[in-house]
């Protein structure tokens, strides 16, 4: 009977974050057209914060019921998930042309984020102070964007409809858009957590793999719906803003939830983060320079992620 209900509700939960990635990704395409704002920028905000929902919400409860390698497993190991598989996604079925000074600051804070956070849990712990720097690159975050939405407009006299028959459409849209994703996801991982469980897959292995790709399917879905969309734009600004919210606002907010300090193990500081900064160089640096993402950066941080996975359960 286990067997028959983690089932039925894993493919609920698919089907919910496949339509509710729909409508989100339809949603915020409409916003970025109706406030002439560009789409990285739209991806990089209101879709990088709705869709990195799951990894806050896992985080935050599990450091508060003194799960910390959970807490951090699941913010780290989403973030590679992010770039490693779901970026590479986006980069290898649409390569694109992408503005160095779009692309510029987001990149380079992106790499700020997990290096600072490598740099700073060198000592084997977040403490509030280190958190508190976390905390002041997300601040550039949100200036940027900030800043960006209100100096970058994109250059397009196709009209779009803003009557509020339409406004009130694309707003319910995007709210069960974002339902979709995050109820969808948390059945997803819930119940796959489950069946791994019952076809014996280890404990440590699930946490590592299944919750951090599990609270990433948002990202996930919105990168195959852009995709299939052509709006690859959202996708990237999706993985990225994402990326710099779980690494900058999430592990703070834990180590104040555990008490002002969060312990970092040794495997974190030795693998996964270095990962973590591998697959995130080759998805960044390369594209600053050359003002291109090419398939080879898809193949390599895929490469890169998919020997990480093999090396976590081979050690499991």
């Amino acid at each position: 009977m286990e067997w028959i209900i983690s089932i039925g509700l894993f493919a609920v939960g698919l089907l919910l974050i496949i339509k509710g990635g729909d409508w989100f990704v339809e949603a915020a395409s409409w916003m970025a057209e109706a406030l002439h704002i560009p789409k990285f920028i739209i991806g990089a905000t209101i879709v990088s914060v709705a869709t990195t929902l799951p990894e806050i919400i896992v985080s935050t409860i599990a450091a508060s019921e003194g799960k910390v390698d959970m807490a951090i497993g699941n913010a780290i190991g989403s973030v590679t998930a992010n770039t490693g598989l779901i970026l590479s996604l986006s980069i290898l079925f649409m390569p694109m042309v992408i503005s160095r000074k779009q692309f510029m600051s987001k990149g380079l804070l992106f790499l700020t984020a997990v290096g600072g956070l490598l740099a700073l849990s060198l000592p084997g712990e977040l403490t509030l102070a280190r958190s508190f720097i976390m905390l002041l690159i997300f601040a550039a975050f949100l200036l940027e964007n900030i800043f960006s939405a209100r100096n970058k407009v994109e250059d397009d006299d196709t009209p779009v409809a803003t009557d509020k028959k339409t406004v009130v459409k694309q707003l319910i849209l995007f709210a069960l858009g974002t339902v979709g994703i995050v109820v969808g996801s948390n059945l997803l991982v819930d119940n796959g957590s489950i069946l791994a469980r019952l076809v014996g897959i280890p404990e440590n292995v699930i946490g590592l793999t299944a919750i951090a790709i599990g609270t990433s399917l948002p990202e996930l879905v919105t990168a195959i719906t852009a995709i299939s969309r052509k709006e690859s734009s959202i996708s990237v600004g999706n993985v990225i803003g994402a990326n710099i919210i779980d690494t900058t606002l999430i592990l703070p907010v834990c180590a104040m939830i555990s008490g002002g300090s969060l312990p970092v193990a040794t495997q974190v500081l030795r693998l996964d983060l270095p990962v973590c900064l591998a697959v995130a160089g080759i998805a960044v640096i390369p594209t600053l320079i050359s003002q291109k993402f090419r398939r080879w950066q898809g193949v390599a941080a895929m490469a890169v992620y998919v020997s990480y996975l093999i090396f976590l359960f081979v050690q499991g």
